[in-house]
């Protein structure tokens, strides 16, 4: 007889499924893109407001799943929602915009992430040394870097939850821990005099160019559109930093008690990491100058204030700092993403050889294909277009869901709820209204992040009837 075994083992505690939410929230993003936001906002006031506003959608957002989660404890997550409440078409598209770019272009990127701050220690890996040239493509230093880290973890993973669970446990726990100092440190180091420069502009909304110059949004004829463009274009960076809160529902048929457990580790992790990301935000305005945080080299907002921090050896803390937190937010990538590949192959819509467990009650033949198509991405070097995609159809996505709450309750009542949706019907309802908001802005004033990302999920529709087309 086959000693392969059949189903998942519940190995995830609250703390471990807490930690895969932080985890995988915390890349590299609060280290960079308040630059661009700072740009687009123009000051202090901004800044501060929309890292609040992406918390506090993240956090809507979070505690309505939780309602989900508790009707549905199975591997899989946001798949087996959007199925149970739409169709499984609905459930292959999500399934088909997360294999494809999602999540093997988001494990991509933070692997050069993770390549290009490690070469800060280590400058042998930098992506300006060209390892080979094929002709018709280079490869990098930082590209391979990125592709055996992906290969290792995965490795890892493969080898049982044990082995990724402990990884990303201690990991998560090591840069929330290093992020509070960095906090703490920087409150020491901030100045007032910049402090108080910086909140001069309070929330008055601008864009600032590289020159020096200033432009008041409210001089434009439509103000109120320039306005709402700027602050969704803002969002992209912080929204796309605050992602992946739901890859714990991926693994919930590994979590203890999943119908108690996920709610509240959604609400612990998001509600961590949004203080922390708050608290960081302000501790670049006590040691930059708006401008100094809006123009920093290469985006690198982190690095320019661990200097002011730090002093010249900021650069290296920030730096061992970032690929603390960029392996451990890869492992939580990894570990989650291939639930949805291995219970997409059970339902019959991927492919089937990937619905089995290895020896070790994990998913392995899911694990590998993500490794090789991240891979891939890492080599191609088209992960960074693929991002740029990704909020928006992660944004319909996450409407879409929580829509699903609505329908099932009105649909099928009779489904046990053992916790329910904080705030309903108003809260998932502002969420739904909010976030359909900047969808909409951002098809209008920003359509090279939207058009290829819409064109992308709906690419899905002709390869599901015409490959895995199942009657529901």
């Amino acid at each position: 007889m086959s000693d392969q075994p059949t189903s998942f083992r519940r190995s995830f505690g609250l703390l471990d499924a807490t930690m895969i939410v932080a985890g995988s929230m915390i890349g590299s993003g609060i280290f960079l893109v308040s630059a661009d936001i700072t740009r687009n906002v123009g000051s202090a006031g901004w800044l501060v407001l929309i890292w609040i506003i992406t918390g506090l959608l993240t956090l809507t957002a979070a505690l309505s799943y939780g309602e989900l989660s508790g009707m549905f404890p199975h591997a899989g997550g946001q798949y087996v929602y959007l199925k149970e409440a739409f169709n499984r078409l609905t459930g292959f598209l999500f399934g088909w915009s997360f294999f494809t770019v999602i999540q093997a272009g988001s494990i991509a990127a933070v692997g050069v992430a993770f390549a290009k701050f490690s070469a800060y220690m280590f400058p042998v890996l930098s992506e300006k040394h060209i390892v080979a040239d094929l002709g018709f493509m280079t490869i990098s230093a930082a590209q391979l870097t990125s592709i055996l880290l992906i290969v290792l973890l995965t490795f890892i993973n493969t080898l049982g939850v044990k082995e990724g669970k402990l990884i990303q446990t201690g990991f998560t726990l090591a840069k929330i821990a290093a992020l509070l100092a960095l906090i703490l440190f920087g409150c020491f180091a901030a100045n007032k005099t910049i402090w108080d420069a910086n909140w001069r502009s309070g929330f008055v909304l601008q864009q600032m160019s590289a020159t020096g110059g200033m432009t008041h949004l409210s001089a434009y004829a439509g103000a109120g559109f320039a306005a709402l463009g700027a602050i969704a274009g803002s969002m992209v960076g912080s929204l796309f930093s605050s992602d992946s809160w739901n890859n714990v529902t991926f693994i919930a048929g590994e979590i203890k008690r999943p119908e108690r457990n996920i709610g509240r580790s959604l609400f612990l992790g998001t509600l961590i990491v949004t203080v922390i990301y708050v608290a960081t935000n302000l501790v670049y305005l006590g040691v930059l100058p708006l401008r100094e945080i809006a123009f920093a080299e290469n985006e690198r907002v982190g690095v320019a204030a661990a200097v002011k921090i730090f002093g010249a050896r900021g650069t290296y803390i920030i730096a061992g700092l970032l690929m603390v937190s960029t392996f451990g937010c890869n492992n939580g990538l990894i570990l989650s993403g291939a639930r949805v590949c291995y219970t997409m192959a059970k339902d019959g819509v991927f492919f089937k050889q990937l619905a089995t467990l290895n020896r070790n009650a994990v998913p392995g033949k899911a694990l590998w294909i993500q490794c090789i198509w991240a891979s891939l991405l890492c080599l191609s070097g088209k992960y960074g277009q693929l991002l740029d995609y990704v909020i928006f159809v992660v944004l319909i996505f996450y409407i879409l869901t929580i829509v699903g709450i609505f329908r099932l309750r009105r649909r099928r009542p009779e489904l046990p709820r053992p916790y329910k949706a904080f705030g309903y019907p108003v809260l998932p309802l502002m969420y739904i209204i909010s976030a359909s908001i900047i969808c909409v802005a951002l098809l209008v004033y920003k359509p090279l992040y939207t058009w290829p990302g819409l064109c992308i999920v709906l690419l899905g529709i002709p390869v599901y009837y015409a490959v895995w087309k199942k009657k529901d």
